[in-house]
């Protein structure tokens, strides 16, 4: 198991992107949250095997079409054990 935590700028919110990033989630079985922060931009955790988590990534880069993703910050970070399924925030 890895977890990934991704900083996503750009048009991301206001845009049902958090709800988005969830259902991408739920559908590989990646545990984490999507949540909102003050400065505009979209904190996400990633939690699971190694390829879902990628494939989430993956997702998280290139966005919903109502959504504008210009940068991503990533980086590895360690699994939590008090994650169960995928939040939005």
């Amino acid at each position: 198991m890895i977890a990934r935590r991704l900083i996503v700028a750009g048009r991301v919110q206001g845009v049902n992107f958090r709800g988005w990033v969830r259902e991408r989630a739920a559908a590989r079985g990646v545990r984490g949250w999507a949540g909102n922060e003050p400065d505009g931009t979209v904190e996400v955790w990633l939690q699971g095997e190694p390829d879902a988590v990628a494939a989430v990534e993956r997702a998280v880069r290139e966005g919903p079409a109502h959504a504008r993703v210009e940068r991503v910050d990533a980086q590895d970070v360690a699994p939590r054990e008090d994650l169960d399924g995928f939040a939005r925030r």
